[in-house]
């Protein structure tokens, strides 16, 4: 006959709120930083923009002739490898040095 094994966390654990106590923190905790160490702000324009610019050639590639069609080929080869540069470089600029990610 087999056990039930119990999953989730521990019933008999007293449960405390996130309050912030430096004292409780261990030596390699930081509560200041980003847990990925890339800002979030990044992450979403980088999300908006890569919606906006795959609805952008979408639109011009089934509205348009065979210029829309090359048009928007060229502004893929071109926008892609411009957007990625800067926001690279804004995530470099915005990243938190004095709370690094581990």
């Amino acid at each position: 006959m087999a056990t039930a094994r119990h999953v989730g966390p521990d019933p008999n654990h007293e449960t405390h709120s996130p309050v912030r106590n430096d004292e409780a923190t261990g030596a390699t905790e930081d509560l200041d930083r980003e847990p990925d160490g890339v800002p979030h702000k990044v992450v979403g324009f980088t999300a908006l923009f890569a919606v906006m610019l795959a609805m952008l050639v979408a639109v011009m590639f089934i509205a348009g002739g065979m210029v829309g069609k090359v048009a928007a080929v060229l502004l893929v080869v071109i926008a892609i490898p411009v957007m990625v540069g800067s926001l690279k470089t804004k995530a470099a600029r915005e990243r938190d040095h004095v709370h690094p990610s581990r």
